[in-house]
């Protein structure tokens, strides 16, 4: 056998060898930058509605190509398309559909139930739930997205989803004042 030829094919396999791990790990720093561009798209409620623990995990799990785009209910067929797009899957857009949104709900605490533990107040993603130790909580429902995580964690089950009624769901534009409707003098 020729000498040569074999320290050549030993020079290459020892280069070869040294450049793997070196490969291997750009995939995953480049996925790394595409999870945390994916989490710059999602809407950063933490809700858990996509069945991962927050917006980070799904975008994780969307940039190592293990869930679909189209499970983030708070950010609905907006964010499903910006993810296809960003995943260069929008061709595909028929296949996922726009995620369902459930019926708006918004959490209720029975104040003379609640024993003041204050799970409720670390399991909420958005703080709409106020209050402290030996203080009874309350719900702020102008920030309550309705996403449930407060219900499992209390430990005496005062807390409800109340669903909003259809009239509260849609934003309406006040009146402009019209002279006719400001006191005299005043036009």
């Amino acid at each position: 056998m020729n000498w040569l030829a074999l320290l050549a094919l030993t020079g290459l396999f020892a280069g070869l060898g040294m450049a793997l791990p070196w490969l291997a790990r750009r995939p995953v720093a480049a996925q790394a930058d595409l999870a945390a561009t994916l989490d710059a798209l999602l809407p950063q409620t933490q809700c858990g509605q996509c069945d991962y623990a927050g917006c980070r995990p799904y975008a994780e799990a969307l940039a190592a190509g293990t869930a679909p785009p189209n499970r983030c209910v708070p950010g609905g067929t907006r964010t499903r398309d910006q993810l296809l797009e960003r995943l260069e899957l929008w061709h595909l857009a028929e296949a996922y559909p726009a995620p369902r949104r459930p019926e708006p709900t918004l959490a209720r605490i029975d104040e003379a139930r609640c024993v003041a533990c204050t799970l409720c107040l670390d399991a909420c993603p958005v703080d709409a739930i106020v209050g402290a130790r030996g203080l009874a909580h309350t719900v702020l429902t102008d920030e309550c997205t309705g996403c449930a995580l407060c219900l499992p964690v209390c430990p005496v089950d005062c807390i409800e989803l109340d669903p909003v009624p259809p009239a509260a769901w849609l934003w309406q534009a006040p009146t402009p004042l019209r002279p006719e409707h400001l006191p005299r003098g005043h036009h």
